[in-house]
């Protein structure tokens, strides 16, 4: 049986009066990835931001587990998802030991859970000896390191990764992709974007492309050759 861990149904965003994404519906199953893909403006990260709640949908639905609605339940729903932007939001004021914390109390990870989790995602992307460094104080991939890490401590449903690869060394990458595995293994789906296509086919089930805010095909990601060229971006 197909079980649904996210689904949008006829979203629309607006923002300053124009539309970024334009009646997406789409569903996410159980230990799935799905890659949204196209060029720049395209309508990406607008749709993730859309979901987190960061950019207000005009019209439309989004559920998670198809029994936590954002509009009437966005604390649980909040609860079930996590988030991987495509630029580091870190808190300047915050070490990177803190961040971690931070996101163990959000999530309310058991303490013994959270620290196991948490030395392995820093051995992993080697990060062990940075935990009393500040923001300021990391270079630009150290930082999208520990955003990473913190997007994986929560063990939910539902994982959003905004081009996850940006900055990333070589061997982070490898763990990253590992650990994306691991978690769809056990169950978690995962909806993504990324511009290194060659990452597709290992990587995801299906795919959407998107071409100014709209769902130009879908399918599986073995009938995905390549992004049109040729329209303008928005």
């Amino acid at each position: 049986m197909i079980v649904i861990h996210l689904q949008l149904d006829q979203v629309k965003t607006v923002l300053n009066q124009k539309e970024l994404v334009k009646n997406i519906s789409f569903s996410l199953h159980r230990g799935e990835v799905l890659a949204l893909v196209g060029h720049n403006g395209a309508g990406k990260s607008t749709i993730m931001k859309t979901i987190m709640g960061m950019l207000e949908k005009r019209e439309g639905k989004i559920k998670i587990l198809q029994k936590f609605d954002q509009d009437e339940q966005f604390v649980l729903f909040k609860k079930y998802i996590s988030y991987l932007p495509e630029e580091p939001m870190l808190l300047t004021e915050l070490t990177v030991l803190q961040h971690f914390q931070l996101y163990g109390m959000s999530y309310e990870i058991e303490e013994e859970l959270f620290n196991q989790r948490l030395q392995y995602y820093l051995k992993g992307f080697e990060l062990t000896t940075k935990l009393q460094a500040y923001p300021e104080e990391l270079s630009k991939g150290m930082r999208q390191k520990v955003q990473t890490i913190c997007a994986l401590l929560p063990e939910v449903p539902v994982l959003l990764i905004d081009e996850p690869f940006m900055g990333l060394d070589i061997y982070a990458v490898d763990f990253l992709l590992k650990t994306i595995k691991e978690k769809v293994k056990l169950g978690t789906s995962i909806l993504l974007t990324t511009h290194q296509l060659d990452q597709l086919q290992s990587l995801a089930d299906r795919y959407i492309l998107l071409e100014q805010g709209k769902v130009k095909s879908e399918g599986a990601i073995d009938q995905f050759d390549t992004i049109t060229r040729g329209y303008e971006d928005v």
